[in-house]
């Protein structure tokens, strides 16, 4: 007899086609067999050891999260509710160019602090890989939800090339082609890069294409966050679009914004230029996460020549009276590089997190607020708290447009991201509340987009750009991956104010076909995998 009965779920199966109510049996981690009631009116229902009535309820695919920073908190929190409360069952890592694998043991503890703000210090970690394979086995011993992984060029270019700014030489570039092969081999599903994070953003298009021509040999995608969200923002997205079409590499556009003042209502040209692409024959996605402001380090506003020899040359060059006040100049006048070249508006810069909880008075204040309440000027805040923290703090960007977040969501080929980040003592409730936010806030409140069109850009959608033949959908012999919500109930419980809260609404989670998520509580089970990409 089979494990489980779904009886009367209202099917949404991820295909965007109308939902319909039926039995679904699952057994051995997939789903066996589906029945209908309209079909098969008057035959004899499925049974199994165990029935789970979902009168009332939706089920659909689990969630796909196509930009994740969960790289070490899988590790780190086996509960993972953050995630798995949302019905997330699947989590792409590896973003943004940075991350932990392939590494030697230098480049190790340069991206640890690198990246401190996006997933701590690593200190309560045993870093016992170095390759994108050890890696990819170190989650294999069971994570809450699976998880899938992007090369970080940024990562390779610090291994190969080092954190400095000029070009590669010719045999270090073959190291870099080297490397992504190997980890394309190894299981990871593309290639990801941050043009505003150093190293990566050093590398010219030439060396990007040479290593996205690697990619698409495997079968990957490209995965960029491009160089300007702000000033420049449409150029950026035309380089991405003409260099993966220069290397025959799928594109997969992330957290695709149009940010800052200068973009106001300008998303019709960015989805424009992405249709023309589409309709000459280009391999496009693109993923949003559906809130307004955005969540990076403090260090990454600065320009790319402060940041230039890795996170020590960082902080001696802060510590330097001269070379601070050149960095302050290009972020509050010129418009710094790694503010999308725009210049900085700190009352927008919020701090959500600190590594030094003796620094936690700034927390939840925007630079601008606690200059005033000190009666200092904001870049002496800025500049203090880096070098007190070590460059470890996160801010929230107060610098989206609601009608640009809106008109990406609608498009053909979006899918959705939380680009969360669960460090700080105030997180942006994207990390929480992301998928639940789409489904109670702007499929049922706003209309913005239908239940099916929505369940279907979190599910299949992405599943496609993974090469996933066997997820995405509820359909016979396809992975148990299924979350259960409540249509008329579902929603974040993330705020600004209170950014940890779980979501309401969302009672059953499975993966692998087991319950992470039951009667609305997180279980022990550790069903997650690392899902591996299938060279062709």
């Amino acid at each position: 007899m089979e494990e489980l009965v779904i009886r009367d779920a209202d099917v949404v199966d991820g295909s965007g086609a109308p939902s319909y109510r039926a039995d679904v049996v699952v057994d051995g981690g997939r789903i066996v067999s589906i029945v209908k009631e309209a079909a098969d009116a008057g035959c004899q229902r499925p049974t199994a050891r165990r029935e789970l009535d979902a009168e009332g309820l939706v089920l659909a695919p689990g969630f796909i999260d196509m930009h994740a920073h969960s790289d070490l908190a899988l590790l780190r929190d086996p509960d993972h509710s953050a995630k798995a409360a949302q019905g997330v069952t699947l989590e792409v890592l590896g973003q943004d160019g940075l991350s932990y694998a392939p590494v030697d043991d230098r480049t190790l503890g340069e991206v640890r602090r690198a990246i401190a703000g996006w997933n701590g210090s690593g200190d309560d970690i045993d870093f016992d890989w170095r390759s994108v394979g050890e890696y990819l086995d170190r989650l294999d011993r069971g994570i809450a939800v699976n998880a899938a992984y992007l090369i970080p060029q940024g990562t390779v270019r610090a291994l190969a090339v080092g954190w400095e700014d000029r070009e590669a030489t010719p045999a270090e570039l073959d190291r870099m082609r080297q490397l992504v092969a190997e980890g394309m081999e190894q299981g990871a599903v593309g290639m990801s890069s941050g043009l505003t994070y150093t190293p990566g953003m050093y590398a010219k298009d030439a060396e990007l294409t040479e290593l996205c021509r690697v990619v698409a040999s495997y079968g990957g995608y490209y995965c960029p966050h491009h160089r300007s969200y702000g000033a420049g923002a449409l150029e950026a997205y035309e380089e991405m679009v003409a260099l993966t079409r220069e290397a025959g590499c799928p594109l997969h556009l992330a957290h695709a914004t149009m940010n800052f003042g200068v973009n106001r209502g300008r998303a019709p040209e960015l989805l424009a230029l992405l249709d023309e692409a589409l309709d000459a024959g280009a391999d496009i996605s693109l993923d949003t996460y559906p809130y307004t402001p955005g969540c990076t380090t403090l260090v990454a506003l600065l320009p790319s020549w402060a940041s230039e020899g890795g996170p020590e040359e960082i902080l001696r060059r802060l510590a330097d009276e001269g070379t601070a006040e050149r960095i302050r100049h290009h972020l509050e006048v010129t418009g710094s590089d790694g503010c999308h070249g725009v210049p900085v508006e700190w009352e927008t810069i919020e701090i959500s997190g600190v590594g030094d909880p003796a620094l936690g008075e700034y927390v939840g204040r925007t630079v601008l607020e606690s200059a005033r309440a000190r009666g200092g000027s904001p870049w002496a805040v800025a500049r203090e708290l880096l070098l007190k923290d070590r460059l470890a703090p996160t801010i929230l960007q107060h610098v989206g447009h609601e009608e640009n977040v809106r008109a990406i969501m609608r498009h053909r080929v979006h899918t959705g991201g939380s680009d969360g980040i669960l460090q700080g003592a105030k997180p942006h409730p994207r990390a929480y509340g992301t998928f639940p936010h789409y489904l109670g806030h702007y499929v049922r409140e706003l209309g913005v987009l239908s239940l099916e069109e929505c369940v279907a850009h979190l599910t299949s959608r992405p599943a496609a750009r993974l090469r996933l033949a066997d997820r995405g959908l509820v359909r016979e012999g396809y992975k148990a991956d299924l979350v259960l919500f409540d249509p008329a109930t579902v929603a974040a419980g993330s705020t600004f104010e209170q950014p940890r809260t779980l979501p309401t609404g969302v009672p059953h989670v499975l993966v692998d076909g087991r319950f992470v998520i039951e009667d609305g509580r997180r279980t022990d089970v550790l069903a997650g995998r690392a899902v591996r990409g299938t060279p062709r």
